[in-house]
């Protein structure tokens, strides 16, 4: 077997964290002419806007969730347009976050998101025969295209492929060839760094008359008569394909066209490439997205600024439909893709990485020279530094890529920097730096929950499920520095519910070997973790010597053990129409807080969700009570819209366990079965009874459901009766969180939620 080349898995990290750097320096001034950037803000160099907290994009959005067809089919990596389409079903919610939902016929996602959820399978979803010219052809082909360039490193040939069935999903004819171009540049920029080869590379998969073809190329051999100004590039583009040619919201065509200004003329520089493409205007975090995701692997992560990888941190937040998807970060995401593209194309993983990509528990290896993993620092007074103290304020810091702080506090005595002085595993870590006679203890820790609060910009409305339960462990490995003075260690996780911080045992440090540090979190009624981390105290404040301790292998594993009272619950409201139930995301249907219960009605079907998205095993027990005629049930490895299993009362007078998936229907004057062709078959999204009896439900009666989940085998149990024993050996949902459904008008209310270790009976 090959073995992947490393310096593959590296520049799939720069690439994606360059595209999160684009689509951040283009947010704040998406949609503005060339002409307000110069009068407004004049030359841009790095980022318009400073972010408390830079929340979703649909720009990132699209890229991390549609690659997630390759390990969602069941028919290996030949995937095809409908498996990209069942992706966007099953993490976009109804119409909320994700992206644009302009309306149907306005906003070309939203117009196939409701084809494919009307049972028009792709590509007739996302096609000019469907839906024509102007909606076909809008920018979203090539914006959410990167990561099947960067699946396929040094393939452009797959990642053609790969993005015209994902491109077609949404989008046709120059909307598709975009998308085509777009991987194809960023799967040969593994190979090449001529800025023309890569550009050549990507047109020789799409027609050489297309309007997409002759942009470039009209661009291009402008650049070749007037090499020095960009400004005259902008204007040969706006002048001969602005956005008065072109029709609909936000067209295609002048948008790679000022991309292919900015790859021109910033001469393989990244950051003044980005800069000039943010410079022209127009829908900035698209094409400096993609512009930055090519130059990313071009250039690798030696090419991109510290300026601009110091407000990022390496944290990603989403807004999927899947609340603990949400709150992810680079590293993250980049191993995610590099374990793809490795089973992709037959390749076994180099050491050290096959031992930290296929580690079975999540975590931070910190191998990517400068991740941080969007680790922060934060400092106790000294009555706070007992082992139960409680926190103070703010966050002092956020980890930099360089060392350097964030802009919460620059007068932070903490210094945070990836370095490859020693490694538990691999080559780097993880360096804390605290400087002598400042505090007496520190905070080194992970974010695992956020509210509204913890951002200024809300576009895409993201909601969050926790990314740790209390039940799970944590533990990382902890080293003294070899110039740091004394210091001890515990582990730690913060109750957001009540403030409280849970600590582990107090571990001194050594200058000569790795200390395991680890903490159990135990059972609570009520819990929400919104921290974990680490407790470094000096022997005592003002000792004269630095701290110097290095992280790594920082990880969490095990079972959940907490139950959930909606009585103590509130409404996070991000805005007067976005108020989410804490720790809950939803699909679809009117959600609210009354009485102590949380309440989940609908006219066709609604659902919320949380839990972790990677939980196996489980027992959940839910409280319920149905309140008006329709379908009422309870969610078990929930993986998405289209992906769950469910318990409950689906039709009058019976009681049932359910698998929703989408199924591939015939068309009447076909008979087709095969789901394989858009002639011969629609779609339809169902629950199916795996399991059925007679059961006499009533409405307000309050029932207790209980289920089970073991590998592939179920048991289910109603008010203490056992009721199914269920295996599902047809593709089965192997992990999920958990939530709540209705379907036909229901309205269930909850009173509580428990989830617990898996039990051998239910």
């Amino acid at each position: 077997m090959t073995t992947m080349n490393p310096e593959y898995i590296e520049k799939i990290y720069a690439g994606w964290l360059a595209k999160v750097i684009g689509v951040r320096l283009g947010a704040p001034i998406e949609g503005w002419t060339y002409e307000r950037i110069q009068a407004e803000l004049g030359e841009l160099a790095g980022y318009p806007k400073e972010y408390r907290q830079f929340a979703a994009d649909d720009d990132t959005n699209g890229p991390l969730f549609f690659l997630r067809a390759l390990g969602d089919s069941e028919e290996g990596y030949d995937i095809s347009a409908q498996d990209v389409g069942n992706a966007l079903l099953n993490y976009a919610s109804y119409e909320s976050g994700f992206f644009w939902w302009g309306g149907y016929g306005v906003s070309t996602e939203h117009t196939a998101y409701l084809n494919l959820r009307a049972g028009v399978e792709a590509p007739l979803s996302g096609s000019i025969e469907k839906n024509g010219c102007t909606v076909a052809e809008q920018i979203g082909g090539q914006i959410f295209i990167d990561t099947w360039g960067l699946v396929a490193p040094g393939n452009p040939d797959l990642a053609a492929r790969y993005a015209e069935k994902a491109a077609s999903v949404t989008h046709g004819g120059n909307g598709v060839y975009g998308g085509v171009f777009v991987a194809s540049c960023i799967s040969y920029a593994f190979l090449e760094t001529d800025i023309r080869k890569i550009i050549e590379k990507g047109l020789s998969y799409i027609p050489a008359d297309s309007e997409y073809t002759k942009v470039v190329r009209s661009v291009m051999a402008f650049h070749e008569a007037n090499p020095a100004d960009w400004r005259k590039g902008y204007g040969y583009v706006r002048d001969n394909f602005g956005y008065d040619r072109y029709p609909g919201a936000c067209h295609i065509i002048p948008n790679i066209g000022v991309m292919i200004v900015s790859l021109l003329y910033g001469e393989g520089d990244f950051a003044r490439t980005l800069d000039i493409c943010n410079m022209c205007g127009w829908d900035t975090d698209c094409n400096v997205g993609n512009v930055a995701t090519i130059m990313g692997v071009r250039c690798g992560l030696e090419g991109i600024p510290q300026t601009l990888r110091r407000p990022i941190n390496d944290i990603l937040i989403c807004s999927s439909v899947m609340g603990s998807l949400n709150i992810t970060d680079i590293p993250q995401g980049a191993d995610y893709i590099a374990r793809l593209a490795a089973a992709v194309a037959g390749w076994e993983l180099p050491e050290p990485w096959r031992e930290i990509l296929n580690r079975k528990h999540t975590g931070c290896h910190f191998e990517y020279p400068g991740s941080t993993f969007g680790l922060r620092v934060k400092s106790l007074r000294p009555e706070q530094a007992a082992a139960n103290g409680s926190l103070c304020g703010n966050d002092q810091s956020q980890a930099s890529a360089d060392g350097s702080l964030c802009a919460e506090n620059q007068n932070s005595p903490a210094d945070l920097r990836n370095t490859d002085l020693d490694a538990h595993t691999g080559s780097r870590s993880l360096l804390v730096t605290i400087p002598p006679a400042v505090g007496i203890g520190y905070m080194l820790y992970k974010k695992t929950y956020y509210v509204p609060g913890d951002f200024d910009d809300n576009r895409y409305q993201p909601s969050f499920s926790p990314t740790l339960y209390p039940g799970q462990r944590i533990y990382g490995f902890l080293k003294l520095a070899p110039e740091s003075g004394d210091c001890t260690v515990l582990a730690y996780v913060r109750n957001a519910t009540t403030g409280e911080i849970i600590t582990g045992g107090e571990i001194p440090l050594s200058k000569t070997e790795w200390k395991e540090v680890s903490l159990a979190t135990p059972f609570q009624e009520n819990g929400l973790l919104d921290e974990a981390g680490f407790l470094l105290k000096r022997a005592a404040e003002g000792d004269g010597e630095s701290l110097q301790v290095l992280l790594d292998d920082f990880c969490q594993e095990g079972a959940a053990d907490y139950t959930i009272d909606l009585a103590k619950s509130a409404m996070e409201v991000w805005s007067p129409i976005q108020k989410e139930i804490r720790q809950f995301t939803k699909l679809k249907g009117l959600t609210w807080l009354a009485d102590g219960r949380l309440h989940l009605s609908c006219a066709d079907f609604g659902e919320v969700y949380t839990g972790g998205y990677d939980w196996e095993d489980y027992t959940a027990t839910f409280h319920i009570r149905p309140e008006c005629p329709g379908s009422h049930m309870v969610n078990v490895r929930a993986k998405g819209a289209i992906r769950s299993y469910a318990a409950g009362f689906y039709a009058p007078g019976k009681f049932g366990f359910y698998k929703n998936q989408i199924y591939y229907l015939p068309l009447a004057e076909t008979g087709s079965i095969t789901g394989k062709s858009p002639e011969s078959c629609r779609t339809q999204i169902s629950y199916v009874p795996l399991t059925e009896t007679a059961f006499p439900w009533e409405m307000g009666t309050e029932y207790t459901i209980c289920v089970t989940a073991k590998g592939n085998h179920f048991a289910v149990s109603l008010n203490g009766q056992k009721m199914f024993e269920i295996t599902d050996d047809n593709h089965p949902y192997l992990n999920g969180g958990i939530g709540l459904s209705v379907r036909d008008g229901g309205h269930i209310i909850c009173r509580s939620i428990k989830v617990a270790p898996c039990l051998t009976e239910s």
